[in-house]
């Protein structure tokens, strides 16, 4: 009888966990749970789908790639997310950050600037039956203020300055994660909005494609997957 395909996807994504992520420090029991349930190998382009668990990031088309897990899960798991919080995401991408979002908090709403990566993100998020997503396709840098403020704001491109919007769509007490500087020099940074101040702390050295400013309107809102 044929052996399951499937099945080495399974134990990749374990071996992914092991090596790549409890062995780099990640802790929370949430993010690698889920990270070793979803399949990234339906979030790459076809002809990536084998190397779909390696520790680098895979190019997607139009000069974006999808991240390492490792750094999926470090970004994730700077979030401390609980479960209740509505999440904005600058940057769709692949859709498999997403995705991770998607299980471990109430709401997402994420904004692609790419209409096509955009188109194929949702298509396969509403494969995977994700409901509580919402998507828009526009400039993340002006983030999505007729559905602020948000618990938590990730964002998968390197700005070279924090944008002024992201502080505004931000709850007191809630968390932005984002990575700062110029390219080959970026520093991933988690902001925590406190009542009187904001705490900036310095995680780790990265590199990602630019965010990209350009102020067009966004389009209108799509419904959220599964509806």
């Amino acid at each position: 009888m044929a052996s399951d395909p499937s099945l080495k996807f399974v134990r990749a994504r374990q071996q992914m966990v092991r090596g790549q992520l409890k062995a780099r420090g990640i802790r929370d029991p949430r993010v690698l749970a889920v990270m070793g349930e979803i399949p990234r190998e339906k979030f790459v382009v076809p002809s990536l789908v084998e190397q779909a668990y390696e520790d680098r990031p895979l190019y997607i088309g139009h000069e974006q790639t999808i991240s390492q897990p490792y750094i999926v899960a470090l970004m994730t798991e700077a979030l401390q997310l609980k479960g209740h919080e509505r999440v904005l995401e600058i940057g769709t991408g692949s859709g498999y950050q997403t995705a991770v979002l998607a299980h471990l908090c109430k709401e997402v709403f994420t904004i692609e600037r790419v209409g096509e990566l955009a188109q194929r993100a949702r298509a396969v998020l509403e494969q995977q039956g994700l409901a509580n997503i919402h998507f828009r396709t526009g400039d993340g840098s002006l983030g999505w203020p007729e559905e602020a403020p948000f618990d938590a704001i990730l964002v998968t491109a390197g700005a070279t300055e924090l944008p002024p919007t992201y502080r505004e769509q931000l709850v007191e007490g809630g968390r932005l994660v984002i990575p700062l500087g110029p390219i080959g020099a970026q520093v991933l940074h988690r902001y925590t909005r406190e009542p009187n101040a904001w705490i900036d702390e310095e995680i780790t050295r990265v590199a990602f494609v630019p965010l990209i400013v350009n102020h067009a309107e966004p389009s209108s809102p799509s419904p959220s997957a599964g509806s």
